[in-house]
């Protein structure tokens, strides 16, 4: 094969790559929002989720939700929910009369990346470089035909503005928020709520109770992990299993969604990755099979990230297969930081990926930390993520306590961090100190 041969073969999947990626984003952001469809939150907190997440992904200053309320003929449009970029230092843009008009109109998206010189609407004194609104993308929001509001965001952060890519996924959130909102207004009442989170209650309880029980004991290790679902059972697991006298498996995972399907496709993953296990299989190899397992038997929209470890206490010596989960911190005793990700691709999205594992030396004093993103971004009143970069700093400040103390200390930051907001996902934490 000629060296341009390899050149296009390597840009080939480069391509594929950032493809996958932007497929995995998409379907995390939309299985989210179908999570909140069957959720007990408020109407307001949901449809906040679905604007966050907008926001977000769509990477764009503003985002705003409106319902159409068709008694009120000369303001047929209110305003539900609006969310900025935290970053961008703007007044809430406006929807004018001429946009909201053409909307109830033509019932169709619109994608518009030159506001001002667009010849359907007229921004009176808005010609000049101070006219907030650069472009947009309005999409409405239908239900059986009937138009019942709109999701619109402003002002794509990228040069080239908004795409047709953009349009089809914001219009899969439309179609999503219109049946948020829709089953929110049937709700079925109390009775039908106290069912629900009776069951819910049930449902935590069994997850909890899948947990290992008690800390495991290697000598001239400390180990300790700890996992704290959110408010309604959610899907991140951790698990130790005794593999021989000189062997411990370990693992962390974290499901997509949250809820009763999420727990339920947690407990039968972590069957499979035990039954592995004490098969005396290889990282690489049970990480394979759970990936295949996990693709042919549930929907496409179900994956998870996962890291999958065995601690050999005799070769003082880790061997690891990381499947698209955060990268964890390795701080060895002199605080040299790495991040332990040789592996592979998330599981369950795709069938036959071929993982990798890679052996580190564990010296005395070395200081494994495993977690799962419910403790980065966890969230406060500001919208202001906990962030890696807030954890290293609280490692390396605190990595001679106990594993124990030291997961406590991390779980009481990230609170104190939120400062009351609620926990919108799992923390899950492992942490392996050589003595």
């Amino acid at each position: 094969m000629t060296a341009n041969q390899d050149q296009v073969t390597l840009s080939k999947l480069q391509a594929e790559n950032i493809r996958l990626r932007t497929a995995v984003e998409e379907l995390s952001v939309i299985n989210e929002i179908t999570i909140a469809i069957s959720s007990t939150q408020s109407i307001e907190k949901i449809v906040d989720l679905i604007i966050r997440k907008c926001v977000k992904h769509l990477k764009v200053e503003q985002g705003v939700v409106m319902l159409l309320d068709e008694k009120d003929e000369e303001k047929p449009f209110h305003t539900m929910i609006r969310k900025q970029d935290s970053s961008i230092n703007l007044l809430p843009f406006r929807l004018d009369t001429q946009l909201t008009g053409w909307m109830l109109v033509n019932k169709n998206p619109l994608l518009v990346n030159d506001f001002q010189n667009d010849t359907r609407f007229h921004t009176e004194g808005g010609n000049g470089t101070d006219f907030p609104i650069k472009s947009l993308l309005s999409v409405p929001m239908q239900l059986k035909g009937k138009m019942i509001g709109l999701i619109t965001v402003f002002n794509k952060k990228s040069d080239s503005g908004f795409t047709k890519d953009d349009q089809r996924l914001l219009g899969i959130i439309s179609a999503q928020s219109a049946h948020v909102i829709e089953n929110a207004r049937l709700y079925l009442g109390e009775q039908t709520l106290i069912k629900l989170q009776e069951e819910m209650r049930l449902a935590y309880d069994i997850q909890v109770n899948l947990l290992p029980k008690e800390q495991p004991v290697v000598e001239g290790y400390q180990i300790a992990g700890k996992s704290i679902p959110a408010k309604e059972v959610g899907g991140d697991y951790y698990d130790f299993v005794s593999i021989d006298d000189n062997n411990l498996a370990f693992c962390l995972a974290d499901i997509t969604g949250k809820g009763i399907p999420a727990a339920l496709l947690m407990s039968n993953l972590q069957a499979t990755i035990r039954g592995q296990i004490l098969l005396k299989k290889s990282c690489k190899d049970n990480v394979a099979f759970t990936n295949d397992l996990l693709f042919h038997n549930t929907s496409p929209t179900k994956f998870a990230t996962l890291f999958n470890g065995i601690l050999n206490k005799e070769k003082n010596e880790i061997t690891y297969t990381n499947a698209g989960h955060n990268n964890p911190f390795l701080i060895k005793s002199d605080n040299t930081i790495k991040r332990p990700n040789v592996g592979g691709l998330i599981v369950g999205i795709m069938p036959s990926v071929p993982y990798e594992e890679e052996i580190i030396q564990f010296d005395k004093g070395d200081l494994l930390v495993i977690f799962s993103d419910g403790i980065t971004e966890a969230m406060n009143a500001e919208e202001e993520e906990f962030e890696e970069e807030r954890l290293l700093e609280l490692l390396l400040k605190n990595k001679s306590k106990n594993p124990e103390v030291l997961i406590d200390l991390i779980i009481n930051e990230v609170n104190n961090f939120a400062a009351g907001q609620p926990q919108m996902d799992d923390m899950t934490i492992i942490v392996i100190k050589r003595d």
